[in-house]
């Protein structure tokens, strides 16, 4: 009996991927947003109350200008997933929140749960997430739209909703040209007094408490008249014909039976065994947030530019509409530099326009000096088969280059503690750009050729010295060589210049004359991957 009943639910799954790719075959002719002819309010951002607990902790101060808002850098992990908690859990009003990647897992599942007893409580939730780099498990999040005071919504949805891999790259293959649009903003909102703006994505890797894999990343905490500027930009999205309500294309993973089993997952501490101290160890209210309270770490007043990517961004850059392009304002910000452009990017695939840019700073004179992922710690081998195709450029304009190592030889500048750092899975994540240590950018933008042309992105380059500071010290800690290797071109007589990359181990300076690599596999998928013309794809 038991043996026909995994035959007939072989039979009926066979059917499905059937049916599926015969869907998917037929829609081939067209890609239509699905969903887009569905309902959809228009709704924007509330004006804040300036009697709540948020907005009094948050107010502007009298010595403030009036073009200044408050910032502070949160560049530990667990501080981010802490400061989102306290946020959640202290707003009254509204939660805004834009995500390129909202896992499932541990803490995600903990920042779903805030969500809904913020909802039950009577805060209005609206939650975009992008569907392009969703996996098997994530759609629990999507249960959310159930509750009636949160409305979620997916940018740019797949029409194949279960992310079966080869069901999805069928689909991605018919309708490149529009899945291939990518809506790569982090942004929090709440109660439109503060914000939480940077790079990270919410999940387990991005709060550096996996031990299996941890991103390096900042936050950005956003106070004052910014924070109504950020909430502005959200709200284009929100009401963008992209945004598509999840329950006009998913009713399954959005019925109240699926709410009910969020509820049930979501009161997990979300910091796993032997990553270091939980909820139960630092409680929510002893996080970065109540330490600003406090006046432990207090803001710092300054003013900023803020630099996105319209929504349409695709019909601004062909000047079809006009708009909004981050990437010209940041180069405009970087063209400016007299004396040192520092640049933290975790894909570095540059553009000619990119290259252009790094290459006037160099006639210039100014000191070019650049961190990314090194092959052991690159989460993504073809975004660093494109970036080796660029790397003897980059030194041979003059560039500082440096690569991350995931077996990091001390913390120091990492976001993460020595318990998770000893397990050798480190990479960057954060985007971090500082203009002669004056200004500095903090947003998703890569310095890629993916950010520049496909994704939407957002940003803050703020005006601080101080700011400048903290992040310049954070790229001067891992470039260390404890922690990452300098890449250099190295002469040999009779031969032409070889790259060579110098580290220190075990107390000891080594060069290795190869790319060192944690295995062979890796190092032969990479080199595959460099033969094939990805390099605008990433």
């Amino acid at each position: 009996m038991a043996m026909h009943q995994r035959h007939v639910a072989r039979v009926v799954q066979g059917a499905r991927v059937v049916s599926v790719l015969v869907v998917a075959l037929l829609g081939g002719c067209a890609s239509v947003i699905p969903g887009s002819d569905a309902p959809k309010a228009r709704s924007v951002a509330l004006a804040p109350d300036a009697k709540s607990p948020l907005a009094t902790t948050f107010a502007v101060p009298t010595t403030a200008e009036a073009s200044e808002s408050g910032y502070r850098m949160l560049s530990a992990g667990k501080d981010g997933l802490l400061a989102r908690l306290e946020l959640i859990d202290g707003a009254q009003q509204s939660l805004d929140l834009q995500y390129y990647i909202f896992r499932a897992d541990r803490s995600g599942t903990a920042i779903a749960g805030a969500l809904l007893r913020a909802a039950d409580r009577g805060v209005r939730v609206r939650l975009l997430i992008d569907d392009g780099e969703s996996v098997p498990g994530d759609e629990r999040i999507l249960a959310l739209a159930a509750h009636p005071h949160i409305e979620l919504r997916m940018f740019n949805p797949w029409r194949i909703r279960e992310p079966h891999r080869i069901l999805r790259n069928l689909e991605f293959v018919l309708h490149k040209r529009r899945l291939d649009y990518r809506m790569h903003n982090k942004l929090f909102v709440a109660d439109n007094v503060v914000a939480l703006i940077g790079g990270r994505n919410v999940g387990d890797q991005y709060f550096q408490i996996d031990p299996q894999s941890q991103f390096g990343d900042d936050d950005l905490v956003v106070a004052g008249p910014m924070v109504q500027r950020l909430a502005s930009v959200y709200d284009e999205f929100w009401n963008s014909d992209l945004a598509i309500p999840v329950r006009a294309i998913d009713r399954k993973d959005t019925s109240d039976a699926a709410l009910a089993r969020l509820r049930a997952l979501s009161g997990a501490d979300p910091v796993p065994d032997g990553a270091g101290p939980g909820r139960a160890a630092r409680p929510v209210g002893d996080g970065p947030i109540a330490a600003i309270r406090a006046g432990r770490t207090p803001l710092i007043w300054s003013s900023a530019k803020l630099v996105y990517d319209s929504p349409d961004k695709m019909d601004v850059t062909r000047k079809a509409v006009r708009g909004h392009l981050i990437y010209d304002a940041v180069a405009a910000e970087a063209r400016s530099v007299s004396t040192e452009l520092v640049m933290i990017t975790p894909y570095f695939v540059p553009s000619n326009d990119e290259l252009q840019l790094l290459a006037e700073e160099r006639e210039h004179h100014a000191r070019v000096r650049a961190l990314t992922n090194s092959l052991d710690a690159a989460p993504e081998l073809a975004a660093h088969s494109g970036y080796m195709h660029y790397r003897r450029k980059l030194l041979e304009l003059g560039v500082d280059l440096h690569e991350i190592r995931a077996n990091l030889g001390n913390s120091r500048g990492s976001g993460q503690p020595a318990t998770i750092s000893r397990y050798g899975n480190y990479a960057l994540h954060g985007k971090l750009f500082v203009f002669d240590r004056k200004s500095a950018f903090v947003g998703s933008l890569n310095f890629d050729q993916r950010s520049k042309r496909i994704n939407t992105e957002i940003g803050l380059i703020v005006h601080s010295p101080d700011i400048s500071a903290q992040v310049g010290q954070r790229f001067d800690e891992l470039t260390t060589l404890d922690n990452s290797y300098q890449v250099k071109l190295e002469e040999t007589a009779g031969d032409a210049p070889h790259l060579a990359w110098e580290t220190r181990e075990n107390g000891r300076v080594i060069e290795y004359r190869h790319e060192p690599s944690r295995s062979l596999w890796r190092k032969l998928k990479v080199e595959v991957l460099t033969l094939l013309p990805l390099d605008p794809e990433l």
